[in-house]
This record gives structure tokens, C-alpha cells and sequence, in this order.
């Protein structure tokens, strides 16, 4: 039987997983796993179904559509798996993760929106399915949580069926990382400071949140393990048995406006940001990410975008 989430992890357990990174993946994500999809404005509509299969598409292009049987190697809420599932790239998905409550979430998920989805709690570098199992295996912002990232996609590669294909995307860039980093945390320093002054204390959060918010930060720090330079991730999965490897990035423009206004909206009441500043952020990181991939992407070097997609293929004959 699957553990039970630990939304409320003991001060001694928190603690414990200062040194422990898995652990510290289990609380942290236990304790953000009901508040996920709306702290990243995660949805299960044409917004992100639009980018879950144009991330897919944008480095493993649209052959083999659908794949009958796919498993998400940390799945979260289940936002990549779903999304590209009623997009039409998969049939039919499973769900792993280390953290029993976003496994939870992402069942639930799967079941509001119809879809043919069983989860297991797992860990990436044993996954506890047969050899051969999947047509396709996918994660969103997973990699870099992972200890051992070789030993991972020697996993994905297990369980992959001869000619399958293994899809990872959201993964920090080592320049991208400092940029994003240093902007939020610029970003916290002067929203939280500002909304102190006279006459703008209705737009700070209550302090108890700010608090739990610089805890589940404190956490954040510990969870993410790794940035990564795409030739290095491309041969990572080559020595893990993979062919037809390819990385590619994304995201500049978008990532130097994205990572300030996240981290805006983590920092003051929810109440006050209405549709208007939804529909200006949304359209503004659109506008942003055209400007990325037709201006920026075809004349800057690849390793300054912000996320790293990798894709490649189990060879057909093992």
C-alpha cells in the first residue's frame, strides 16, 4: 500500500530534511500538493493544454500521436500528463511520484476530467514497473529534484518499450537559474517591504503567510538539486541508452517577465488580482515567448534560455 500524505510535517521532520533531499521532496510537496495548481495557475483548459503539447511538440515534434500507454516520472498534479492526454499525444497514463499527496491530486484530477489514469508513489530512480511497460514516458520540472539523475534515465529507459520515447521539459538552465533566483528574490524583498508603507497594507498577504511562504521557500531551496547545461543533459541520456537524443531551450524574455510577476502574485492577497491581471500576464508571456522563439532563439546561444527540454528514444533492437 501507497504511503499517506504528510501535509503537516513535525518541526523535527523538517529539520530531518535539511539533510535528506527525498525527504525534503516528500514534505514540501506534501504540504504544497492542495495549493499546487493554484499557486502555478495550473488548469486543465485550452491555456495549458496549448502548452503542454506545444512544449511536447517543440522537441519531439508530432509523430507516433497517440501513444497508447504513458507514464509521468513526477507528475506533481498530474499537469503534463493530463494536459497532453486531452490533447490528444496520449491515450492512456500513469502517474508516479515521490509525494504521496501530489499522486493523490493528480488521481483526483484525472478523475474530474474523465481520464484513464492509475498512480503509484515512486521513486524515479526505481520505478516500480516492469521492463518495457510504456510507449512513452514524460515529466515536467522533474529532473531537477531527482539525486541521481543518470540512474533515473537508465529507469526511463527500462521501462520503455523498444522504439519508445521519453519526454522531459521545464527544466532549469544553469543561467536561467541565477537569473530567475535573483529576480524573485528581488521581487519578495520589495513587494513584501513596499506593502508595509501607508496606505498600501491592504495589498500584503497576512503575516502568518508570508511566514509559511518563506518556510515552503526554505524547503524549495533544499528539493531543487540541479541546474543543467543541454549538452550535458543530451549526453546523460545518450549514456543511459538513448538515441535520436535532442535538447532544446526556451524562454528568455518571457522567463526575465515570468519569475517577477510569479513571484508578485505569491506576495500579495490573491483577492486583489482580478481577471484583468490575469488576462495581462497570460497575454504579456505570450507576446514574450513569440518574441523568444522566432527573434531570440534562432541567434542567441541555447544554454542562456531559461528551461531545457530533452527528448530521445529506446533503440528498437536491445
Amino acid at each position: 500500500m501507497d504511503p499517506q500524505p504528510r501535509p503537516n510535517a513535525s518541526a523535527e521532520e523538517v529539520r530531518s530534511a535539511y539533510a535528506d533531499p527525498k525527504l525534503a521532496n516528500v514534505l514540501y510537496h506534501d504540504w504544497e500538493a492542495g495549493t499546487y495548481d493554484e499557486k502555478w495557475s495550473i488548469s486543465y483548459d485550452e491555456r495549458c493544454i496549448d502548452y503542454a503539447v506545444g512544449r511536447f511538440r517543440a522537441v519531439a515534434g508530432n509523430s507516433d500521436w497517440p501513444y497508447e500507454h504513458a507514464l509521468e516520472l513526477g507528475s506533481g498534479t498530474g499537469f503534463f500528463l493530463l494536459n497532453l492526454m486531452q490533447g490528444g499525444v496520449i491515450a492512456k497514463g500513469s502517474v508516479t511520484d515521490l509525494s504521496p499527496g501530489m499522486v493523490q491530486v493528480a488521481l483526483r484530477n484525472a478523475r474530474q476530467l474523465g481520464l484513464d489514469v492509475d498512480g503509484r508513489v515512486a521513486d524515479a530512480e526505481t520505478i516500480p514497473y516492469a521492463d518495457n511497460t510504456f510507449d512513452l514516458v514524460v515529466g515536467h520540472a522533474v529532473l531537477h529534484h531527482i539525486p541521481d539523475v543518470p540512474a533515473a534515465m537508465r529507469e526511463v529507459l527500462r521501462v520503455l518499450r523498444p522504439g519508445g520515447r521519453f519526454v522531459f521539459a521545464g527544466e532549469p538552465t544553469r543561467i536561467g537559474d541565477r537569473y530567475a533566483r535573483r529576480l524573485g528574490q528581488l521581487t519578495w524583498w520589495l513587494t513584501t517591504n513596499v506593502t508595509r508603507l501607508p496606505g498600501l497594507t491592504g495589498w500584503r498577504r497576512p503575516q502568518a503567510e508570508l511566514d509559511s511562504s518563506s518556510r515552503a521557500a526554505a524547503l524549495e531551496a533544499v528539493v531543487d538539486l540541479h541546474t543543467f547545461d543541454p549538452a550535458e543533459l543530451e549526453r546523460t541520456a545518450r549514456a543511459a541508452g538513448a538515441v535520436d537524443v535532442r535538447a532544446v531551450t526556451e524562454e528568455l524574455a518571457a522567463a526575465l517577465f515570468g519569475w517577477p510577476v510569479r513571484t508578485f502574485e505569491a506576495a500579495v492577497p490573491r483577492e486583489r488580482l482580478g481577471l484583468g491581471w490575469a488576462r495581462f500576464a497570460y497575454r504579456s508571456w505570450q507576446g514574450l515567448t513569440w518574441l523568444d522563439e522566432n527573434l531570440l532563439r534562432p541567434v542567441l546561444p541555447r544554454e542562456i534560455f531559461y528551461n531545457v527540454l530533452v527528448t530521445g528514444v529506446k533503440p528498437a533492437q536491445q
